[in-house]
């Protein structure tokens, strides 16, 4: 029996933030030792709002410290989010809430995705973000998705 995703379920849960799905990766740059540079595509949904779906991008270091774990990957990403299914919004929406984070280095870098809810448009806002310890976090990216009703195909 495989535990890796019931495992990956269970910390879901417990955490809150959701687990990515590689959709696959284009070479951007060959290299001749260790692995290519690339850009990567994930795709998760909103763990506390069902019906919504992000998609991912983020650059990868390749060569050998990238083979191995160690490279620090840059802070380049894209981020889209759309209604999937019909939306139901939980009782009480916080008005920010963390929904996804991915280590881009061992050393304290991160992508986080944050959820911000616009009350006033009624329109649930994703900011992903680039988070180091040291630098604070510059590189961003933003997609929105309105709450509407969804009409079946």
């Amino acid at each position: 029996m495989n535990l890796k995703p019931a495992l990956l379920l269970a910390l879901t849960l417990i955490a809150g933030t959701a687990f990515a799905e590689r959709i696959g990766c284009v070479t951007t740059e060959w290299k001749l030792v260790g692995a290519n540079h690339k850009v990567c595509v994930e795709s998760f949904g909103d763990p506390k709002v069902p019906g919504v779906t992000c998609h991912v991008s983020q650059a990868r270091t390749g060569g050998i410290s990238g083979s191995f774990g160690l490279a620090q990957d840059p802070s380049q990403f894209s981020l889209a989010c759309r209604q999937t299914g019909p939306i139901t919004l939980p009782e009480k929406l916080p008005k920010e809430a963390t929904v996804f984070t991915e280590d881009t280095s061992i050393f304290f870098k991160e992508t986080r995705v944050i959820r911000l809810w616009d009350e006033a448009n009624r329109t649930l806002v994703y900011l992903a973000i680039s988070r180091k310890l040291i630098d604070g976090a510059p590189a961003n990216s933003i997609s929105t998705v309105p709450v509407m009703p969804w009409a079946a195909r």
